[in-house]
């Protein structure tokens, strides 16, 4: 494995012992409703993801197992979404997390974050290669569908909610709504799905960059003064762990923008 980008930032206050992981672990997993995991490995994973370590954390979750695999995935995915410079790793790397998330939704099939992880990589892939060119190979059904078991197997799972929402979105963006209906798109579910994941996680500084540009998507400009107050929401944010502070710097350059 090729040296991954260093996190950026200091990552003092998101390194947590044992007792602090457990002790904060509600909080850190309000987006993804991970449960806690029992074996020590797993958990030193998680650790590890929080700190920001995300190559360390594929490295110690694939071989851990279990909870561990979620963690391994998705260090890896967070990494390849706002870490990795170059294009072509970054799509490979998406394309290894959709992969492994599968495999392990094969295997545990009422794991939640398998279904959601492999929604997430094919989705971030999806943009990567194009909306249009995805729809095109079938991607947004896979990617709707895992949302949706997701959301039926972990129904306060925000994260899920948001890349749902993501979903509706960006396909009726790229397709229009006459099109997007044929990928089972709707703007009113999208909007309904970003209100939902923020009522979920009310902390949470993606929720809000997410549905600041999921309004600007579906309905333009009249809703623009929204998505810049959501902005300056997010960028006022307290991060818990390395993924939220990357968070709260992209709401902070989109301000800046």
């Amino acid at each position: 494995m090729a040296k991954w980008t260093a996190f950026p930032y200091d990552a003092a206050d998101y390194t947590y012992d044992a007792a602090a992981l457990k002790k904060h672990w509600a909080r850190l997993h309000a987006g993804d409703a991970e449960p806690w995991p029992k074996d020590e490995a797993s958990q030193a994973a998680w650790a590890l993801y929080h700190a920001g370590q995300f190559q360390k954390a594929v490295e110690a979750g694939l071989k851990a197992g279990g909870s561990g695999l979620n963690a391994a995935n998705k260090a890896q995915a967070i990494y390849a979404n706002y870490l990795e410079k170059s294009e072509k790793v970054k799509l490979a790397l998406f394309t290894e997390v959709a992969e492994r998330a599968a495999a392990l939704a094969e295997a545990e099939p009422k794991n939640a974050n398998a279904h959601y992880l492999q929604a997430y990589a094919l989705g971030r892939y999806s943009q990567g290669i194009s909306v249009t060119k995805a729809l095109a190979q079938g991607l947004g059904g896979k990617v709707k569908t895992a949302l949706e078991t997701a959301i039926k197997l972990s129904p306060k799972h925000a994260d899920a909610h948001i890349a749902l929402a993501a979903f509706h979105a960006e396909v009726i963006d790229k397709v229009g709504k006459l099109l997007g209906k044929t990928q089972g798109a709707d703007a009113a579910t999208g909007l309904k799905l970003y209100k939902e994941a923020l009522k979920l996680n009310p902390a949470s500084a993606i929720a809000r960059v997410e549905y600041a540009n999921g309004l600007v998507m579906l309905e333009g400009d009249k809703r623009m003064a929204e998505a810049e107050a959501l902005y300056q929401e997010a960028a006022g944010c307290a991060p818990m762990d390395a993924m939220e502070r990357l968070d709260v710097e992209m709401a902070k350059a989109e301000l800046d923008d």
